[in-house]
């Protein structure tokens, strides 16, 4: 798949076969992970296959929005280590950057993702950090659920050339934008 189609057909999957990923598969998302842009090269980003079926249920008995993440035969929580980090609040985009690397990759290898924040929400990251035995200066930022779509969605084109401004907030609408 090439990388536009990927970006362009990409869509939450929330419901999986059970199927699970292959090892060749996970390797090939955790390097397009690695390989997203980050601050300072400090690669904050750290990730827990949790596939153990006890342990995925805890986690989807979570009350995340739009859920159950036990349903995926993977989920991947994303962490930052911010220990050595010297921007330490750019992990948040660093990870960022990385997750939707994750889900670009998986759709480019015809399967599906979807991620659900852990942090900000004090009382997810806790929860998860205690259950994954997560060190105090590793922030749990995100679920990620991974598998094979029963059904993948429709696209859907989301672009908008109202929310593009040139040089000021006020400038309207980008009349460049007109011809793309």
């Amino acid at each position: 798949m090439e990388l536009f189609e990927a970006v362009f057909t990409r869509r939450s999957v929330r419901q999986f076969t059970d199927e699970p990923l292959s090892e060749t598969q996970l390797e090939i998302i955790f390097r397009a992970a690695m390989a997203a842009t980050n601050s300072g090269n400090q690669q904050p980003w750290r990730f827990i296959v949790v596939d153990d079926p006890a342990l995925r249920d805890t986690i989807g008995a979570l009350d995340i929005e739009r859920g159950p993440y036990h349903v995926s035969p993977q989920l991947v929580v994303v962490c930052a280590d911010i220990g050595g980090m010297t921007w330490k609040m750019h992990w948040l985009a660093d990870c960022g950057a990385a997750i939707q690397n994750m889900l670009l990759a998986a759709q480019a290898l015809g399967l599906g993702g979807v991620w659900q924040e852990l942090y900000p929400y004090h009382k997810r990251v806790v929860f998860v950090r205690n259950l994954l035995d997560i060190p105090a200066t590793v922030y749990p930022m995100a679920v990620v659920a991974l598998g094979h779509p029963v059904t993948q969605p429709s696209p859907v084109d989301r672009y908008d050339p109202d929310k593009i401004m040139r040089n000021t907030w006020r400038s309207g609408s980008c009349s460049l934008c007109d011809d793309l």
